[in-house]
């Protein structure tokens, strides 16, 4: 943790910050880690909450909490509404730091709008829905010769009746659009695919215009989990870009960060860099690939145009984060470089137990990550702001048990088989 004292730079602190969310998630620590990074420095912070109850309320660091329990099905015009009464509500112009792909899409699609009640980095208006989408991502990849899992596009039940005819399995199945995923859901998330009968299963669910994309699963014996986070100007040049490694993830290999390393990785950082300036993106980017031991490249699976949920893992020599590194960046400020805290590592504390109890029962490894770390920022508890940690215990002592009895019955089923 980085307090206010020790970070190697001053923010403006007349600038306030407002943290936007579209998806209904409240126990959303990457919200709450946003408010302590910039609070820690003495900015002005506010956020959009499901109620007043979600732990990024209870924060020392937040002026007030905007009860707002949107769910990504509303009109897109009356989102716009609510973000500018909300501007005007907080009654100067505040750094938007959006937490999901539908709120970067929003305001990237409303820029005209939103200019002169907002600060945000300027983007290509079409570019964060292309990104968000799994299609357009593919699509930009192939353009730039960026490496990605091969993929399939179904627009039918046909068409994945065709498909599952050679596919290979086992096969993952992931939603396909932003604000589709949250309207007409086709998978609850990444979802990994059995066989032929599981595939067409699904599939019968998925109504006439399946909003999916069929993934080539890369089999997690010979790949390994990479992430990139950074801060890119309008010039499309980094300002701050950071490399680290996934240990575990819940659901296990397909789900949230539960636990990562800072990790240095030159090869990994030049290609995102020379992807970014290719496609000209401007703002906070949060990469998933996944490197693939079989051909020896990495691929990638992932580029969400917003805040990744883990990007306190990431901070430099001089106290920066890419949350930090956006608010410098649009008040005008210089934003310090310095290298990354690597061997750093980062823990959600309410999925990493789940997670490594799975992750001991598969024996999967991750060659790269420190046998120890060189220090460890947790997602929910933090001395100086633990309100947060005791809200998210209470809201997650139902689902948390119920994610502990399903893992305990999947051990259990092995076991018997």
């Amino acid at each position: 943790m980085v307090s206010r004292s020790n970070a190697l730079f001053t923010a403006d602190r007349t600038v306030p910050a407002l943290i936007v969310k579209i998806g209904n998630y409240p126990l959303h620590h990457g919200g709450v880690g946003a408010i302590r990074s910039l609070g820690r420095l003495g900015v002005p912070m506010y956020a959009i909450t499901e109620d007043r109850w979600t732990p990024a309320a209870h924060s020392r660091y937040l002026r007030h909490a905007f009860a707002w329990p949107t769910t990504g099905r509303e009109d897109p015009d009356a989102l716009l509404d609510g973000l500018l009464r909300i501007g005007c509500r907080i009654g100067r112009p505040a750094v938007l730091v959006p937490t999901d792909e539908e709120a970067a899409v929003l305001v990237a699609e409303h820029q005209k709008e939103l200019d002169g009640h907002f600060l945000f980095p300027p983007v290509a208006p079409e570019l964060p829905r292309r990104l968000a989408s799994k299609r357009g991502l593919h699509e930009l990849c192939v353009e730039h010769g960026v490496p990605s899992p091969a993929a399939a596009f179904p627009d039918s039940y046909d068409d994945v009746e065709d498909f599952a005819r050679h596919a290979r399995f086992p096969l993952v199945a992931k939603n396909r659009e932003a604000f589709v995923r949250r309207e007409r859901p086709a998978v609850r998330g990444t979802t990994r695919v059995e066989s032929r009968a599981h595939l067409l299963a699904l599939a019968r669910e998925w109504g006439e215009r399946p909003g999916v994309i069929l993934q080539e699963y890369l089999p997690r014996e010979d790949a390994e989990d990479w992430i990139v986070h950074a801060y890119f100007d309008e010039n499309a040049a980094p300002l701050a870009l950071f490399t680290g490694v996934k240990v575990r993830s819940w659901p296990p290999h397909a789900g949230m960060t539960a636990t990562a390393y800072v990790v240095d990785n030159p090869e990994l950082a030049q290609l995102a860099e020379q992807f970014v300036k290719r496609i000209g993106f401007s703002g906070i980017v949060d990469l998933d690939l996944r490197f693939d031991r079989r051909d020896g490249q990495y691929k990638l699976l992932d580029f969400n145009p917003r805040m990744g949920a883990q990007f306190r893992l990431f901070e430099n020599g001089a106290g920066v984060d890419v949350v930090r590194a956006q608010h410098l960046h649009l008040t005008g400020r210089a934003v310090p470089e310095g290298e990354q805290r690597a061997g750093r590592r980062y823990v959600v504390e309410n999925i990493d137990l789940p997670a490594l109890l799975a992750y001991r029962r598969s024996g999967y490894t991750t060659p790269h990550a420190p046998a120890r770390p060189c220090g460890t920022e947790l997602a929910w508890l933090a001395r100086d702001d633990p309100r947060p940690f005791f809200t998210m215990l209470a809201r997650f002592v139902r689902p948390g048990a119920e994610h502990l009895y399903q893992l305990w019955r999947s051990s259990r089923r092995a076991i018997a088989e």
